[in-house]
């Protein structure tokens, strides 16, 4: 009710993008055991925090970074099992647009996802999983057919360097396939590959000195560490054969030169689909990039709206809390569309820090025959201050002068 409330409002304050619903999900850690809590279940922790019960939290922005609806899922819950779910809970709460672009991550690229997203008379766009994008090596070797984007800088900062984007646009049976290559993701993949190469070599030698130390003797312990490792680094251990000889009791592993050779070739290459015929390789480009505003949706809940640390043990709590956080955020959107719309390009956090300074302060005045007057009031607002609450169409004074007499 709360939600469909809060998205009725906004939509009569500001004309909002709905033609595009962006959906992610993050898992929060949860401080104690919540033994009553069926929801805290053990999973992928995105905080890095597996010591911690974790929940998932979904979350659906429109176009312009409005929450249309969020959901709390049990914390082992897999993300593709989500979708079909989510989007009916958003049509119940909030409605949904028919014809709208359903924009997800490649860990919900599955076929059935797909299906259920037109099903429920969307259009999709996703981030193809990794064996999907691997099918198009020979595409991502060739230096014909690419295009490069033209990127323009921030309006807040005019000499910033936006990183090169390559597209080459593809595609079969009716869905549009757009090949990428981002300068800034191929550093970005080498540097994971290479500390996951560095991390899987360390865990490797210090397996072998288990086995030669004999703490690890039995094959099928050495097999289920072995399979471990795999399971743990597995950008990095496709490229590597990994052997035991039990009758040597030895651990050996080789890698292999080709495998990486190919990997290395697709750093910084990823695969976009969409069902959406009617866009440009650079709209499509543009639209899926807008998935990032989850990303910073879910930083902002869990750091600057006090998200974490999470205390409560008991189901409604734990979501009464990432509600409360959800609704803050709310606000915090309205303040950065009024300033968008207002033609002024700035962060909630340059609007926070530059208002931390219009403050309410005590001043104490005592008087010739012993009483004292505190005056409780407001700082005088200055240009930078002003210019907000005129942005907000607030008032600038915050507070009246609050005057009271002490006898002493």
């Amino acid at each position: 009710m709360i939600e469909a409330e809060l998205a009725a409002r906004e939509r009569q304050w500001f004309e909002l993008d709905e033609t595009i619903y962006l959906y992610d999900l993050t898992s929060t850690y949860l401080e104690g055991l919540c033994e009553k809590n069926p929801k805290a279940q053990r999973g992928y922790s995105r905080d890095q925090r597996p010591d911690c019960k974790p929940v998932v939290v979904g979350l659906v922005l429109d176009g312009d970074g409005f929450p249309k609806a969020h959901e709390v899922f049990d914390g082992n819950r897999n993300d593709s099992t989500t979708v079909e779910e989510m989007l009916a809970a958003m049509e119940k709460r909030t409605g949904g647009r028919r014809g709208a672009t359903v924009v997800v991550d490649r860990g919900m690229a599955y076929k059935a996802n797909l299906q259920q997203i037109r099903e429920r008379g969307y259009h999709y766009l996703v981030a193809a999983r990794q064996p999907e994008r691997n099918q198009h090596r020979e595409e991502f070797r060739e230096n014909q057919g690419w295009e490069e984007m033209v990127r323009q800088p921030s309006p807040n900062n005019p000499a910033q360097k936006k990183s090169r984007v390559f597209l080459q646009r593809g595609g079969k049976g009716g869905e549009v396939h757009i090949l990428c290559v981002s300068e800034d993701r191929k550093q970005k993949d080498r540097a994971i590959r290479e500390l996951q190469e560095r991390r899987l070599v360390a865990s490797l030698e210090k397996l072998s000195r288990r086995i030669a130390n004999k703490q690890l003797r039995q094959e099928g312990k050495v097999g289920e560490a072995m399979g471990r490792l795999k399971q743990r680094y597995p950008r990095v251990a496709r490229y590597y054969e990994i052997v035991y000889d039990a009758h040597l009791q030895r651990l050996r592993w080789t890698e292999q030169a080709d495998r990486k050779r190919a990997a290395e070739r697709l750093d910084g290459g990823y695969l976009l689909k969409t069902d959406r015929e009617d866009l440009t390789a650079e709209q499509i480009w543009h639209t899926y990039i807008l998935l990032t505003r989850v990303e910073s949706a879910f930083r902002t809940i869990k750091t600057p709206l006090l998200e974490r640390p999470i205390f409560p043990q008991l189901e409604p709590r734990v979501e009464a809390h990432i509600f409360l956080c959800v609704l803050a955020y709310h606000l915090l959107v309205c303040v950065e569309k009024a300033f968008r719309d207002a033609g002024i390009h700035t962060s909630w956090e340059s609007i926070r820090e530059q208002l931390s300074t219009h403050q309410v302060v005590s001043v104490v005045l005592p008087t010739t025959d012993g009483d004292r007057l505190t005056i409780r009031r407001a700082t005088t607002p200055e240009p930078e201050h002003q210019k907000i609450y005129r942005t907000l169409r607030i008032p600038e004074t915050i507070l009246r002068p609050i005057k009271t007499w002490q006898r002493v």
